[in-house]
């Protein structure tokens, strides 16, 4: 998996090397896509919804490639993208009451890898688990996301959270966010009988 995603990311910066920016968006979009899909599942909660912020997504990704300064792997930029289109959404929800045109290569593109994620997992965030999760808030279901199932760094999420313009946000207090996220789920899945009360 790390050695796939090393060659992705040698691939990606390949072609932005060589100026050929549809062609490393595409293999971006191929490669981080369905991961990408998946976080929308989980934070936005609602399937059409999330394939609405992932066509944002996809679009973002595509128009901006062009401004991405290599601060961080593609893949942490990536997440900070899908974050940010989240985060539109979740501010102007009406918007989103109007139909998308699906005319240009990344929409095209997009719809593909949202069709081909959602045969192979048609049934994602069905246990309970994932239900404990989706009570989290989007800010605290990102955190856990990006930390244990995506293994991104304490220094990635912190540019995956950081304001435009502003600082990333303190790496040690994610950490402790994250440690506070861990007691407060270890507790709901006691309270919902999924573990016993000394396990920990």
């Amino acid at each position: 998996m790390a050695q796939d995603r090393a060659a992705l990311e040698a691939r990606i910066e390949q072609r932005l090397e060589r100026g050929e920016l549809a062609e490393a968006a595409t293999e971006a979009l191929k490669g981080y896509g369905p991961e990408i899909l998946g976080y929308l599942h989980s934070v936005v909660r609602d399937r059409t919804a999330a394939s609405d912020v992932f066509a944002d997504f996809s679009e973002d990704l595509w128009r901006g490639i062009a401004g991405f300064r290599r601060e961080s792997s593609f893949r942490t930029w990536a997440y900070k993208l899908a974050w940010n289109a989240a985060q539109t959404f979740w501010r102007d929800p009406f918007r989103r009451r109007g139909r998308r045109l699906a005319t240009s290569e990344y929409s095209l593109l997009a719809d593909r890898v949202r069709k081909s994620s959602l045969r192979r997992d048609p049934h994602a965030a069905a246990d309970r688990l994932a239900s404990l999760r989706a009570s989290l808030r989007p800010e605290d279901q990102t955190l856990l996301i990006l930390r244990v199932d995506k293994g991104l760094s304490w220094k990635e999420i912190a540019n995956v959270f950081a304001e435009a313009g502003d600082a990333p946000p303190d790496a040690a207090a994610l950490r402790k966010r994250f440690e506070r996220l861990k007691e407060r789920l270890l507790r709901l899945a006691r309270k919902e009988g999924m573990l016993d009360s000394g396990s920990r």
